[in-house]
């Protein structure tokens, strides 16, 4: 049980770096990513739209809950696993695009 609170708090900073990482790259190469065109908005959206929300709503109730719950932990770890996974596919996919 205390393992799964740790462990939850690791995923869930590691994905706001990430998350910090991410802005960071998208201010320097800007130039290069407005050549990609838009977003079409699509119905396969709606899945990563609601694995963020997710993410965010067992994020906030793990931190009110001050990581006390197991289940809770261990649905937030594989939450931000699977965002980390599809962040990285996105990531790869853009960079191919770019070029470098």
């Amino acid at each position: 049980m205390k393992t799964l609170k740790y462990i939850a708090k690791f995923i869930t900073r590691l994905v706001l770096i990430l998350l910090l990482f991410v802005g960071y790259l998208l201010i320097q190469y800007r130039e290069k990513m407005h050549n990609l065109g838009f977003i079409k908005l699509q119905w396969q959206l709606i899945f990563p739209v609601v694995l963020i929300l997710s993410f965010l709503g067992l994020f906030i109730t793990a931190a009110i809950k001050k990581y006390n719950q197991g289940d809770l932990n261990l649905l937030l770890i594989v939450n931000s696993v699977m965002l980390i996974i599809y962040g990285m596919a996105i990531f790869f996919r853009i960079y191919a695009l770019i070029g470098h």
